[in-house]
This record gives structure tokens, C-alpha cells and sequence, in this order.
């Protein structure tokens, strides 16, 4: 891909991924940025993929349970998952937004 492209708010539609979770997700070839909207009580089970994850609370809180501990981690904050950790992410009795930035991209949010 070689060109600029830019993504209007209305071409950014939400769409649906785990259960109280929608999102939208824009790529290149090396990098990916998704956004979330988590609904109270969320669950991303434990997982693990090739990317790099760096996720940022936009609003609320998110938790994120990996190598037997669990964190909140609030609006403002930051977390950085390398490539392979098992980890799960999860929202209390509120809702949350969330930014991640990937690489390489996730292909299977693509879809």
C-alpha cells in the first residue's frame, strides 16, 4: 500500500467481536490501530497472538489478567503486551473505551 488514505468518522463503523463489544480497525502493512467500545462485564478469555499489543484507555477502566496477576489499568494509561503473551481483558460494572496499535496487523479483525 502506497498511498494516503484518510478514514472519515462515518466510514469507521462499529462492528461486533466478543460478546459487549464492538469495534473498528484500520491497517497498513507493518501496523494496525482498532478501537473499542466495551460494555459493562466484558470478557476477552485468555489469548495469545503474533502482534504487539499497546492498548489505551480512552474512558473507564479495562483489566487485563496476565502471568497470574490481574491490573486495571485507567483512562490515560497504557499497557504494552509483547507478541505471544497469554493474556485475557476484561471491564467491571462500566463501560470502557479502548485504542490498540498492532504489529504486524491483525488480520482476523479485518474481516
Amino acid at each position: 500500500m502506497s498511498k494516503v488514505i484518510v478514514y472519515r468518522k462515518e466510514d469507521l463503523s462499529l462492528k461486533s467481536d466478543v460478546p459487549g463489544a464492538k469495534m473498528w480497525a484500520v491497517a497498513l502493512e507493518k501496523t494496525m490501530l482498532t478501537y473499542f467500545e466495551l460494555g459493562p462485564n466484558t470478557v476477552f478469555p485468555g489469548h495469545s497472538h503474533e502482534a504487539e499489543q499497546i492498548t489505551m484507555v480512552i474512558d473507564g477502566e479495562l483489566g487485563f489478567t496476565f502471568e497470574g496477576r490481574s491490573i486495571v489499568i485507567k483512562a490515560g494509561e497504557v499497557i504494552a503486551i509483547p507478541s505471544n503473551a497469554v493474556h485475557s481483558a476484561f471491564t467491571g460494572n462500566s463501560s470502557c473505551k479502548a485504542v490498540d496499535a498492532w504489529s504486524p496487523p491483525r488480520m482476523d479483525f479485518l474481516r
